[in-house]
């Protein structure tokens, strides 16, 4: 029983949860903080955790579809070049896809009725922003294959998910809000960049086309990255701007350097796929490697630069709304 809730729990992603958690504590914080519904902010929580669990499932299970579709795909050679987290446990039989659709509509049929309680409660809006949620989740997969995926998650965890919230918690929608997402949503799209440029030959053989692997190789796709990290501690000029947040907000800056060692270590990774990052103690968390050391370091790098980056900008909110 254990053994299955891992697998499960393994086959969600579940480790990728912390970018909609973390994402979600700073607009609840700033919708706290503007006099918003606790309770129904965590709530919230609750329904967009369940429709990220469903993208990431639906996504391995229409990759999955069209894996098997391919002429030559064979098992035993995919098994020894793909990465861990994508696919594995279908292809080595862990799951069946029919388990894997069903577990995916679970979540999905979750946080559908999470959203039709907060609509009950809340207003129409919630309406709105559900659906824009429900069609990004469902259609993320196939978006992912034609070069939108970073649009796709930009629109997810920004204007959806700020907008959503505040609302949920305030009854009104806000400008504000939606401006305050654009720092949060670029450092949240970088974790999602770094992992197209690692997958960069995977999603070539697999016929996605992706940002990454518009560029001749890997190290020329890092562009992108370093464009995506400048913006991310630019843009939080704009709340000053807007006079939304103050001169606290600066102190995401305090995370560069975690950003440009992240940098350093995708150069490495650009040059060498299979050299491993040296751990050092600002990197954790990090822990399960997945029997792929040089991918999940880096994932989990980028992944605690956002939770990082996120808890500044919560810090800054909290000092600068008080």
């Amino acid at each position: 029983m254990l053994s299955k809730i891992t697998t499960i729990l393994e086959c969600s992603r579940v480790f990728s949860l912390p970018m909609t958690i973390m994402s979600w504590l700073v607009i609840y914080v700033y919708s706290i903080l503007i006099a918003g519904h606790i309770k129904y902010g965590l709530l919230a929580l609750i329904g967009v955790c369940l429709a990220h669990l469903a993208a990431n499932v639906f996504d391995d299970y229409f990759d999955y579809k069209a894996l098997i579709k391919q002429v030559g795909f064979n098992k035993k050679e995919y098994l020894k070049n793909s990465q861990k987290t994508k696919c594995r446990y279908l292809i080595a039989g862990l799951m069946k896809p029919g388990d894997i659709f069903i577990l995916a509509c679970i979540y999905l049929l979750g946080a559908g009725a999470i959203g039709t309680f907060l609509f009950l409660k809340c207003g129409d809006g919630v309406l709105y922003f559900a659906l824009i949620g429900g069609l990004l989740t469902v259609s993320y997969s196939f978006l992912s294959k034609i070069r939108l995926s970073e649009f796709t998650v930009a629109l997810a965890y920004g204007p959806a998910l700020f907008g959503g919230i505040y609302y949920v918690m305030t009854k009104t929608y806000s400008l504000d809000a939606i401006i305050l997402s654009i720092p949060s949503m670029l450092i949240t799209v970088i974790l999602l960049y770094i992992h197209t440029v690692m997958d960069y030959d995977f999603d070539i053989n697999e016929g996605h086309k992706t940002i990454a692997n518009s560029f001749n190789s890997r190290l020329d796709s890092l562009i992108v990255l370093k464009i995506l990290l400048i913006m991310a501690y630019v843009t939080p000029i704009l709340l000053c701007i807007f006079d939304i947040l103050d001169w606290q907000v600066f102190a995401v800056w305090f995370t560069i350097p975690l950003a440009v060692d992240l940098y350093k270590s995708m150069v490495d990774f650009a040059a060498n796929p299979d050299s491993v990052p040296e751990h050092k103690w600002y990197h954790f968390p990090m822990e399960n490697m997945m029997g792929e050391p040089s991918f999940m370091t880096r994932i989990y790098q980028s992944r605690n630069l956002m939770i990082y980056y996120s808890l500044f900008l919560t810090i800054a909110i909290v000092l600068g709304l008080n």
